[in-house]
């Protein structure tokens, strides 16, 4: 475990040191997009901050190289250097589509290579356990077909959840916690090292995620882009079929019979291995509903909206703090809940604290349609917001709304009217301001339209 929390830190360290950097060059690069109809911040901000989690990762993995137990890793598997193969091209990709805006039918094509490099190298999925059958052994291209639908799926659920500052960094990290507490069980536990190379995975995309997200939260300084989310995408990605079949459920001993009960009794400690989407639940929904939506409109499914989860929570009135954090709730509910069904599925009260726990999520997630009003008395202790208008306030507040010589300076302009800074001004920013009231909004309607 030392060694492992080695490798988490120094990943987080070095990926930390390296955003400042990158950020400047970002900047100097240009790669600094304009801000676009779907967009919620208000400045434009540097992307790029892949370039950094890259490096995180190449020395998160040079650090185990060197390590005496996690040195075995790289001896007796060729997956990191597998998984190393396939981040390095789909983070070139992503480098390039940060500053150049390439077709997403390119970047799709890339994200398919990216995942047939690392299965020519061997981080492929061999076999599945299907409950009531046992153990399937897959033919090659059956193999190489799961394999690689895996990766892209994976990949874009966590390019498509990437909207809101610290959202997608946030998100991957409780996964990779999530999956990491399990692939450590599995390796420790049971002493099996097929899981050791997913152990490792799950170590270093929590330190990319770890010493990306205090440059990334809200405020953000610099955006991940392209580059960042679909390499950690990948990375997680790769952990899951790092482990999927190619662990045999007869070494784990957890119940006598045949290898068909076997399999059969241990489904839910497969659950979350089988497809990583349980631990990603969250952006994997936020995919599928995207491809219906704009198919259902006569879109393509990576035309770009203002429909995704995170703009929804906006949109009913959360704050941008409120909708990552209810984001990262669901997304911790999910992956321990389903951890810990993993481990007990007998006890009701891990279903009894997960139904409980939802509930929770269903009242945060709604609050905004049921703000409270606070007593007289209390008044003065509570927000603003709980405060009850008197009648004398609100007929002087009802003109003042309507007359532009009350506008504020914090009224959002359109955003065809913006005027484009300048570039010495570009030197000057600090990154995404706080976002104003949810009224400020662009109609989802009107900004899919003025694309």
């Amino acid at each position: 475990m030392r060694e492992y929390l080695l490798t988490l830190c120094i990943t987080a360290a070095v990926t930390y040191l390296l955003t400042g950097p990158v950020r400047k060059f970002a900047i100097v690069a240009g790669a600094m997009p304009a801000i676009r109809a779907r967009d919620v911040h208000r400045e434009p901000t540097p992307r790029l901050g892949g370039i950094a989690m890259f490096f995180g990762l190449c020395a998160g993995l040079l650090v185990a190289d060197h390590l005496t137990n996690l040195s075995e890793v790289f001896e007796n598997s060729n997956e990191p250097r597998a998984l190393l193969s396939g981040a390095a091209l789909i983070w070139l990709i992503g480098v390039l589509d940060d500053k150049f805006e390439i077709d997403a039918l390119i970047k799709l094509g890339g994200q398919m290579i990216a995942a047939g490099v690392m299965v020519m190298q061997g981080l492929t999925i061999l076999w599945l356990p299907i409950p009531g059958v046992g153990n399937v052994a897959l033919t090659q291209w059956q193999g190489t077909l799961l394999t690689v639908a895996l990766v892209v799926i994976t990949i874009n659920a966590v390019n498509f959840v990437d909207g809101l500052d610290g959202l997608a960094a946030g998100m991957v990290c409780i996964a990779s916690a999530a999956f990491f507490m399990y692939a450590y069980r599995i390796w420790y536990s049971y002493g099996i090292e097929a899981a050791a190379p997913a152990t490792l995975f799950a170590a270093i995309l929590m330190g990319m995620c770890l010493g990306f997200l205090p440059h990334n939260m809200h405020p953000a300084r610099i955006f991940m882009g392209d580059s960042g989310s679909m390499l950690i995408g990948l990375v997680l990605a790769a952990g899951a079929i790092s482990v999927t079949g190619q662990i045999d459920p007869d070494a784990m001993n957890l119940f006598s019979g045949s290898e068909r009960n076997t399999v059969h009794q241990t489904v839910p400690v497969y659950i979350p291995l089988l497809l990583p989407l349980t631990i990603i639940a969250i952006p994997a929904a936020d995919l599928v509903l995207a491809i219906v939506r704009r198919t259902w409109r006569g879109q393509s499914p990576f035309a770009a909206d203002r429909g995704h989860l995170h703009h929804r929570l906006l949109e009913i009135g959360h704050s941008h703090s409120r909708a990552v954090l209810i984001m990262y709730f669901w997304s911790a509910l999910i992956a321990f809940g389903a951890l810990a069904y993993s481990v007990n599925s007998a006890s009701m009260w891990i279903v009894l604290g997960v139904a409980a726990l939802s509930f929770v999520g269903l009242v945060l997630l709604l609050l905004p349609r049921f703000t409270p009003r606070a007593p007289r008395w209390a008044e003065a202790f509570v927000p603003p917001r709980y405060r009850r208008r008197r009648p004398e306030e609100a007929a002087v507040v009802a003109p003042a709304a309507s007359s532009p010589a009350y506008a504020t300076e914090d009224a959002v302009e359109p955003v065809e009217q913006r005027t484009p800074l300048v570039a010495g001004a570009a030197r000057r920013l600090n990154g995404a301001t706080a976002l104003g009231a949810r009224s400020r909004l662009l109609d989802r309607r009107k900004a899919e339209t003025s694309r």
